[in-house]
């Protein structure tokens, strides 16, 4: 009886210290999560300025004697890691239907009344060929939005850069740079 009490209370004691080795094993765990940040300025896609047109029509003598202005919501949408500009520059010095030319600095761009999300300096650009700045220190953020109003004023459509040209549509590409500062 003595060896049955015995093996019972080793038979306990061995289930009590199984026990208490498994509460001892480890029960928690870490580890390591990295987030690697790359700087990123992009003029996203969902902005109309990729693949659009901006159509004026003159067709009666009260629109070459009127400021024609065309307004694009979404323009541009930006997303940036940093401040940024936005900068604007004509592919060329004239519009052009064939061998007929319409100088680029007719054409006005400048930020809309609701200009969007797009934070900085805005300023109205007379297009030319040359880079010029539209948006300066944008704030940082991402799918900022810019409406843009592009506008020939009376004082162009009125004068010879427009009057007196052979009828036709006179084409010329616009370009926009997001770059960070």
């Amino acid at each position: 009886m003595k060896k049955q009490i015995v093996i019972t209370a080793l038979t306990f004691g061995a289930i009590i210290f199984g026990t208490n080795n498994v509460q001892a094993q480890n029960t928690t765990a870490t580890t390591t999560v990295n987030i690697t940040l790359n700087d990123v300025i992009s003029i996203d896609a969902g902005s109309t300025a990729i693949g659009n047109t901006v159509d004026f029509n003159y067709a009666t003598a009260a629109d070459y004697n009127s400021d024609q202005t065309i307004t694009k919501a979404n323009s541009l949408k930006v997303t940036s890691t940093k401040n940024f500009n936005v900068k604007v520059k004509a592919g060329g010095a004239n519009f052009m239907n064939g061998t007929n030319l319409i100088p680029v600095n007719v054409l006005t761009i400048k930020a809309a009344t609701a200009a969007g999300t797009m934070g900085g300096t805005k300023s109205a650009v007379v297009l030319s060929a040359t880079d010029q700045t539209l948006v300066s220190n944008a704030p940082l953020g991402s799918a900022l939005t810019l409406n843009l109003d592009y506008t020939i004023p009376a004082a162009k459509s009125s004068s010879s850069d427009i009057l007196g040209k052979p009828a036709g549509t006179y084409t010329q590409t616009v370009t926009y740079t997001a770059t960070a500062l």
